[in-house]
């Protein structure tokens, strides 16, 4: 029995369970999922223009916060999370993003294909197309603001 006992606990240790809304692995817990990241924006009308006519995202929702921000929630097809951009309200510091913080990366099928699109609609690759390592293809286009997006075409 105590072999039994000592099984039960040790498989309950290694299994996922929820617990008020979060998982439990190896006695820790942990989040359940990435829901969205946020980028703060000076614009956030020339942003959704960005990402919905270069990229083909789609906006899921749209709303003020308590604090005054413009809040836009971005989807991208194939996946669950969320983009939000956030335009704080009037009079609140201005954006100013610094080179090489962060960028977005997007699976796309074809990347010779897609930025022949890109380039119809007006927008350049600034790097890349470049192979990397593991045989997939990578190049990157300036959004608005200082951010960058990462495409690749995987092998």
């Amino acid at each position: 029995m105590q072999g039994q006992a000592g099984q039960g606990a040790w498989h309950r240790a290694r299994s996922p369970f929820a617990i008020r809304g979060s998982l439990r692995f190896l006695g820790r817990m942990t989040v359940t999922k990435l829901l969205h990241t946020r980028m703060r924006l000076n614009d956030v009308e020339r942003s959704v223009r960005f990402y919905t006519d270069a990229l083909g995202l789609t906006v899921s929702r749209r709303h003020t916060s308590p604090r005054g921000a413009q809040l836009v929630f971005l989807k991208t097809p194939g996946s669950e999370e969320e983009i939000e951009l956030c335009q704080m309200p009037p009079g609140a510091e201005p954006v100013k993003v610094q080179p090489d913080l962060m960028h977005l990366a997007f699976e796309v099928p074809d990347l010779a294909a897609f930025a022949a699109e890109l380039a119809k609609k007006g927008y350049a690759l600034s790097d890349g197309p470049t192979t990397t390592g593991s045989g997939s293809v990578i190049a990157f286009i300036d959004a608005p603001e200082g951010y960058e997006v990462e495409l690749i075409q995987s092998k």
